[in-house]
């Protein structure tokens, strides 16, 4: 069932989430929500919904974009690479990635973020799984891992002295203050 995304305001977004201790029903019920949350997304689109973002501190996120589709619980990362700036189809660039969240809906900074991170996490029928994520799969994951731990992408901008823009009706972007 599609639910309201929780915006940037609000306190449950800066909670640490709890881990999923079982796969009963409610869980499942909570897998087939993001996705279906997820999939509506139009404007802006999507790509990764963390359960925090529907207001469920549990440790739990879905991401879909292209081919990549993955629900992922209780994320651990064995291994993460040095930082690089990719573009969004995975081209080496000279600039960072606009990242954006659809908890702040048409806001977005230049980011950079690891472009490898090796996960060991639940899928979404309980099964260890352990996986490696390259280039914008990578900052999609590390976007939504932070969701997990109550840290927003507007955080990072401030810890890389980076600068957020808005997006506005008329797709031009403004300098805003974080």
């Amino acid at each position: 069932m599609v639910q309201k995304i929780v915006q940037s305001g609000d306190k449950k977004l800066r909670e640490i989430s709890k881990p999923v201790r079982s796969f009963d029903r409610k869980i499942l019920n909570l897998i087939q929500n993001l996705r279906d949350t997820l999939e509506i997304q139009n404007d802006p689109e999507g790509v990764g919904l963390a359960a925090p973002q529907i207001g469920v501190n549990l440790r739990v996120f879905a991401v879909n974009y292209k081919d990549f589709k993955r629900i992922v619980v209780n994320p651990t990362i064995i291994a993460i690479g040095e930082k690089r700036t990719v573009n969004r189809e995975n081209k080496k660039t000279k600039n960072e990635i606009l990242e954006g969240c659809l908890s702040l809906p048409h806001y977005y900074g230049p980011l950079k973020r690891e472009t490898y991170i090796k996960l060991k996490y639940l899928d979404e029928f309980g099964k260890e799984t352990i996986e490696e994520f390259k280039d914008f799969n990578a900052q999609i994951i590390l976007h939504e891992i932070d969701h997990l731990n109550g840290i927003l992408f507007v955080d990072r901008l401030l810890e890389q002295k980076k600068k957020l823009y808005k997006l506005d009706e008329n797709d031009e972007w403004e300098e805003v203050e974080i």
